[in-house]
């Protein structure tokens, strides 16, 4: 239709179109939401991703996850079947969806994580300092923001599934550190019902606060107002 595009695949295998914009200087002030806004332009209301479908290996354990981010994130499953399960994020109607790889038995193979176990002198001190040791995620992360952090941290440290990734300066071993920085990781998606814990797929969550220690919001939240 003589639309310019851009089809982008990334290293994980992710699909994206890159439209050129009819108007780019009104575009790009409209999408920042209540980030940092352009000279002239007032600030507008964040605009939502309404679905990130993430593929998982056939037979997964998709009740599994369903009951992972009920225990850890409070949000509630909005649909289940063999192939795939729906995940309620935010009140807009925004999903996470993961679904079973259509190519079968080969993706068997498929990761969202790309661990790095290389020695560095900081990773090398924290585990002087007597923290835990983790490895370093390359791969891709999404963010998430939640209205009770303490709860959902405790949560995850139930679950042992708490994760620090060593590359960012932000790093929560403690609850009180997750307070104040406002964040805290986890990796490994996990099946609460499933005694061995054993790790239905790794895909680094940066899980976020929607208020700061002293009640204010946090600078990222993209909503003008408070979400509870």
């Amino acid at each position: 239709q003589g639309t310019i595009a851009m089809q982008v695949t990334d290293p994980w295998g992710n699909h994206f179109e890159i439209l050129q914009s009819s108007d780019p200087s009104y575009d790009r002030a409209a999408h920042l939401g209540s980030q940092p806004i352009l000279d002239g332009h007032p600030p507008s209301e964040g605009l939502a991703i309404k679905d990130l479908t993430i593929h998982v290996a056939p037979g997964s354990n998709l009740e599994g996850i369903s009951r992972f981010y009920e225990r850890i994130m409070g949000a509630s499953t909005v649909n289940i079947s063999d192939s795939s399960v729906s995940i309620a994020v935010g009140d807009r109607g925004q999903t996470l969806t993961f679904r079973c790889h259509p190519d079968g038995l080969m993706a068997n193979n498929i990761r969202h994580h790309d661990f790095s176990f290389e020695s560095s002198e900081e990773v090398d001190n924290l585990e002087y300092d007597g923290k835990t040791s983790y490895p370093m995620n390359y791969g891709p992360h999404i963010s998430l923001y939640i209205s009770n952090l303490p709860h959902a941290y405790q949560a995850a440290v139930d679950l042992g599934v708490l994760y620090v990734n060593p590359r960012f300066k932000r790093r929560a071993y403690t609850e009180a550190e997750a307070i104040d920085q406002c964040m805290f990781r986890v990796i490994d998606v996990v099946d609460p019902l499933d005694e061995r814990k054993e790790v239905i797929l790794r895909l680094e969550h940066e899980v976020r606060a929607v208020v700061t220690r002293d009640g204010k919001k946090y600078k990222s939240y993209p909503l003008f107002e408070i979400q509870v």
